[in-house]
Formats: C-alpha cells, sequence, structure tokens
C-alpha cells in the first residue's frame, strides 16, 4: 500500500550542459532591470562569467551587480535589500554556490516586506513572511547544496550568540532553476570535495529519514548512485563535464529530497557547528558523515525497531561493493567503510582545524537539533561522533 504523503513545487528547470546560454532570453521574459547576486570570488571574473555579463549587456538588459562574501547574514542580506527597496528591480538572479543562492533567495523576499531579516527567521524573528518576492533565478556553479529547488535560504550569524537557521515559505523556491554543469568545471578540488559530500549527505539522510516516503526515496537512490560513479572523478580531473553534469544531477535531487523528506543527525550538527565556527557547511558535513552513520547503524542494531532503515543501508552497501549473496550486515558494513575510505580520499578535513576542540563537543551538542534521523541519539552518541572527528 502506497502510503500518503506531501511534495513541495519544484521550479522549471533547465538542466544540462550549455543551458546557461539560455540566461539572457529567460531574463527578458521579466524585464529589463536585473539584481544579479555573486560569490566574492566572483564568477563574473571567469572566462565564462565575462561572456555571460557581455551577453546581459548585448541584450540590453541593466544589471546591477552585489557580491557576497560567505554565507548571508542579516546584515548583509539586510544591507542590499535597503539600497533597493525604493526602485525594486525586476528580477533578482543569482549566480555562485548555495551561500550565493540563498542571498539571492533571501534578497529577493526580504525587498517585497518591512523590517529587517532577522525579525524572519525561523527560531529568531517574531514576524510570519507573506511569501511575496522578486521573481528569482537560481544558476549554481558548485554541485552541493541543492539550494536551486529548495524553499528555504540558510542565515548565519557566527559567533558566541550565533545561529544559522532559515527563512522559509513555499514561494521561496525560485522560479527558474538553471543547472549548466559546464558553470562547475572551474570549481577547485576542495570545494568540489566539500559541496559534494553535502550533496551525498543530503542525499543519504532524506533516503534514511523517518519523512521519507516513495517519491522521495526513488529521487534519492537515483542521486546516491550518481555520487558514486561521479565524485571521486569529478574531485580528481574537474574537466570530466560527464562527472560533473553527474554531480550536478545529484545536488539538484538532493534539494528536492531534502524538502521533501528532511534531514537527520549531520545536518543537525552542521546548523550548530555553523553558528558557532567559521567552518564551510560542507566540511562538517563531509567530516562526520561516515561516524554518524556508523553510530546510526550501530544504535539501530542495538535497538532492533527499525528493520526498514537497516533494510536502507543494506541498499546502499550493495551500491558500492560488487559482491552479491552477501547478507545485510555484510552490505550495511560495507557502505559505513565505503564512506570512511571516500572521507580519506577526498582529503576531508578535521573539526579541528578550525579551533574546535574537545572542551566544546558539550556546547555543540546543547545546540544540535535532530529531527529526521532514522534513530534516536543521545548526549552521548552525539559526543561521540564529534570527538571521532576533532
Amino acid at each position: 500500500m502506497v502510503e500518503s504523503f506531501n511534495f513541495s513545487k519544484l521550479p522549471l528547470i533547465q538542466f544540462g550542459p550549455g543551458k546557461a546560454d539560455l540566461l539572457p532570453r529567460i531574463i527578458s521574459g521579466h524585464g529589463r532591470n536585473v539584481l544579479l547576486v555573486t560569490g566574492s570570488s566572483s564568477f563574473l571574473a571567469s572566462t565564462r562569467g565575462q561572456i555571460i555579463l557581455t551577453t546581459l549587456e548585448k541584450e540590453g538588459l541593466k544589471v546591477t551587480h552585489v557580491s557576497v562574501q560567505g554565507e548571508p547574514s542579516p546584515g548583509i542580506v539586510d544591507s542590499v535589500v535597503s539600497q533597493h527597496r525604493h526602485k525594486l528591480p525586476d528580477v533578482v538572479i543569482a549566480i555562485g554556490g548555495g551561500s550565493a543562492i540563498d542571498a539571492g533567495k533571501s534578497i529577493s523576499a526580504m525587498i517585497t516586506v518591512e523590517g529587517n531579516l532577522k525579525d524572519y527567521l525561523e527560531g529568531v524573528g517574531f514576524r510570519g513572511h507573506p511569501g511575496t518576492k522578486i521573481p528569482f533565478i537560481a544558476v549554481p556553479t558548485t554541485a552541493g547544496t541543492g539550494s536551486e529547488t529548495t524553499k528555504n535560504a540558510v542565515i548565519s550569524e557566527v559567533g558566541e550568540n550565533g545561529f544559522k537557521k532559515s527563512l522559509r515559505h513555499e514561494n521561496f523556491v525560485p522560479d527558474i532553476a538553471i543547472v549548466d554543469p559546464l558553470l562547475t568545471v572551474s570549481c577547485p578540488p576542495d570545494i568540489t570535495a566539500a559541496s559534494g559530500m553535502d550533496c551525498f549527505t543530503q542525499l543519504t539522510e532524506a533516503y534514511l529519514s523517518d519523512k521519507a516516503n516513495r517519491y522521495t526515496d526513488s529521487l534519492a537512490l537515483e542521486g546516491i548512485k550518481v555520487v558514486i560513479m561521479c565524485m571521486l572523478r569529478a574531485y580528481e580531473n574537474g574537466s570530466d563535464v560527464e562527472a560533473r553534469t553527474g554531480m550536478s544531477f545529484a545536488a539538484l535531487t538532493s534539494g528536492i529530497c531534502l524538502t521533501n523528506a528532511g534531514l537527520g543527525v549531520v545536518h543537525g550538527f552542521a546548523s550548530s557547528v555553523g553558528a558557532r565556527w567559521a567552518v564551510p557547511h560542507g566540511i562538517v558535513c563531509g567530516t562526520l558523515m561516515a561516524e554518524a552513520n556508523a553510530v546510526n547503524v550501530r544504535m539501530l542494531r542495538k535497538t532492533g525497531n527499525n528493520y526498514e532503515a537497516c533494510k536502507k543501508y543494506a541498499t546502499l552497501g550493495k551500491l558500492v561493493v560488487e559482491e552479491s549473496n552477501k547478507s545485510e550486515e555484510y552490505y550495511i558494513d560495507a557502505f559505513i567503510d565505503y564512506l570512511r575510505q571516500l572521507t580519506l580520499k577526498l582529503g576531508i578535513p578535521r573539526l579541528g582545524r578550525f579551533g574546535i576542540t574537545i572542551n566544546d563537543i558539550d556546547e555543540i551538542c546543547a545546540g544540535t537539533d535532530i529531527k529526521n534521523n532514522p534513530v534516536k541519539l543521545s548526549d552521548e552518541e552525539l559526543k561521540e561522533i564529534l570527538a571521532s572527528r576533532i
């Protein structure tokens, strides 16, 4: 029997090598005044970025460019919004990694309402956003967060009293996502690794989530298969367009899956760590993924009350080994071993490199919210996961 489920709306998706060439025509359908948001190591400084900008200008589009450094903060978004509320752009475009897209997403939403961004953030603010926005186009240049298909923008304020929260509304899903794998070819190996592990974590956690459904399971498994085939290839040879295309597909799919199935313990840690320390989101996910899943598996075996999750772990194990006719336990262990080996091959750093110590573990665990993990974990298990990657 097929169980009931809900599924969020999607953007109009243009996917494939060369799809960025459609940008001028798509923009023209919205108007002439364009607010372009990019990351600080601006894509527009690249050859391909310059070609895109020149093409937009040749089409007679008036482009105002703002760059955002790192993960967007309330201050950064409020500053941009205050400059443009007096004359609204016709369309907001974000070209860059997940942070640039989240910045563009929040700018397009906040420019239509009064007040500061912090007023509308989940768990921080006191206002509900009506869901109004300027038309928004997302153009990812990394294969990681899947923000091009999600309904939330992650906003960070790093520090002792910091937070990492979402501006969220069903209407904040980008109107159009242009996913051109050629834009990811210049992505350096370390960012390819970190963003790829974020994508892999999102797909895996959505697949194992206690909120998963048949649609998300099917999508997540297809994405995971592609990650297994393509991530190391993209890391080792950035010009491998086939591998880059696979990872762009996986990232796109991961955003759809996390929106509809939720995430687990690794992303719980990513929020609490990212609020206090300036650690790239993908590195938190990548460094904790193997050990978090190892603890999940151990506790699932110990409690014995979630056979479906164990069966899913075994399914994942069958994707990474060629042996047939083995036990479910064998395949489960094979998946955990694969994650550990992948973490080593990608050179994902430990948390200690960013100033986190054993003494910080209690603080991190106290701020970690786990929503859709397949098994309940105690504080001791959470501390164990962190301690293994300090």
